[in-house]
């Protein structure tokens, strides 16, 4: 565990960048620290690994204060990634991420040997292994630095605006990335970034910070997002909170209907029976249950393949039933030119649809039992009773 304990940073022309911050950062877990620019995010990272020293306060790593500790042994004790990588650029890949087992003494062979072991991990293909940064792709320079960190094992890794340089669609990539390797591993992750929608992807808990480096809210990304602690706080998460916060909605109990689907191999008697079901469009899917499109009933007279695939109405982008939360549910069904959302399993089959009505209603449901679960929460801590979260 990493405890902040009332931290100040004062320059000597009287800025104060982080203000008497204390926080609790658990073990295996993502912090992340979030908040408008001069707000002391970065300041308060490079507080806990010492590349600043704080003018008052202290900071605990397991118990010891870092400050009783040499500082070289401190850094390459933790596991450091920033902006644009920040590789050596003279230094292969390979060396990029053997560097600090290097630095601790590591033999060369055993260096590249985890070296290699962490380009895969990370999903970068062996064949760039001798390459220089140069050479890559901005995601494959921050998958770089990602595996450069994690080369010697370290139990914390401080990360600051890691993907804030890449294009929206290889952030996503990179941000999935670092979930399922923390799921494997299990570090203790802070995490800063600018980005509320980043944070709450990513984040077990989020400290939300004023300009001047102050706390403002410290909680995990529902409760944030439920009850924001002030107007501060509600302005920095936006008007699209109420949607985000349906990322914590699971689609697992979604009402899903297979009556408006029809195989492209189906007869024009089935197409009919489906048809009296009284849907607005029938759903086509190709002969391994996949999606190609919908289409008016009344168009596939002489059976589902009298109408080619150019023809079908676009069914717009599926969401995973039971995996993807109900935000993504909705995002489907509000893109898709019918209004209905196509839910898929784990191969790309559907397995039914839903409309903007059905989709409605489990929201409902799920506030409701989101309700129903705050209140015997809140009635058990009164008296005095834990409740498993």
């Amino acid at each position: 565990m990493i405890q902040i304990e009332s931290i100040t940073k004062r320059y000597a022309d009287g800025t104060v960048a982080v203000d008497d911050l204390s926080l609790e950062i658990p073990d295996s877990s993502i912090t992340v620290l979030v908040g408008p620019s001069g707000c002391g995010k970065t300041t308060t990272l490079r507080m806990i690994n010492r590349m600043v020293e704080p003018s008052s306060g202290r900071i605990l790593l397991d118990g010891q204060d870092i400050h009783q500790q040499p500082v070289n042994a401190l850094r390459r004790s933790m596991g450091y990634v920033i902006q644009n990588a920040g590789l050596f650029p003279h230094r292969t890949i390979l060396a990029n991420i053997a560097t600090v087992p290097r630095m601790l003494g590591w033999d060369k062979v055993r260096a590249r040997k985890r070296a290699s072991e962490l380009m895969e991990r990370v999903g970068l293909d062996s064949s760039l292994a001798k390459r220089y940064p140069y050479q890559l792709s901005g995601g494959q320079q921050q998958r770089v630095g990602v595996a450069r960190a994690l080369a010697a094992d370290p139990p914390v890794l401080l990360m600051d605006e890691p993907f804030s340089a890449v294009d929206p669609i290889v952030r996503k990539v990179l941000q999935g990335e670092l979930l399922r390797i923390q799921e494997e591993l299990g570090k203790t992750i802070v995490f800063v970034t600018h980005d509320i929608d980043e944070a709450i992807r990513l984040g077990d808990t989020i400290a939300v910070l004023r300009t001047g480096g102050k706390l403002a809210q410290f909680a995990a990304p529902d409760d944030l997002l439920s009850h924001p602690a002030d107007a501060f706080v509600e302005d920095f998460l936006g008007a699209g909170r109420g949607v985000r916060r349906l990322s914590f909605f699971t689609s697992a109990g979604l009402e899903l209907t297979t009556a408006p689907i029809v195989a492209a191999d189906a007869t024009d008697a089935q197409v009919a029976e489906r048809a009296a079901a009284d849907a607005p469009y029938l759903l086509v899917t190709d002969t391994d249950g996949k999606p190609l499109g919908w289409a008016e009933p009344k168009s596939l007279t002489g059976g589902a393949s009298s109408v080619p695939a150019a023809e079908l109405i676009s069914y717009g982008r599926p969401f995973e039933s039971g995996r993807d939360s109900l935000r993504d549910a909705l995002d489907c069904a509000v893109l898709s030119p019918t209004g209905w959302a196509v839910a898929v399993d784990d191969t790309g089959r559907v397995v039914g649809v839903a409309s903007q009505l059905t989709i409605g209603d489990a929201i409902r449901r799920a506030h409701a039992e989101k309700g129903a679960e705050a209140s015997d929460r809140a009635s058990a801590a009164a008296a005095g009773l834990k409740v498993a979260p």
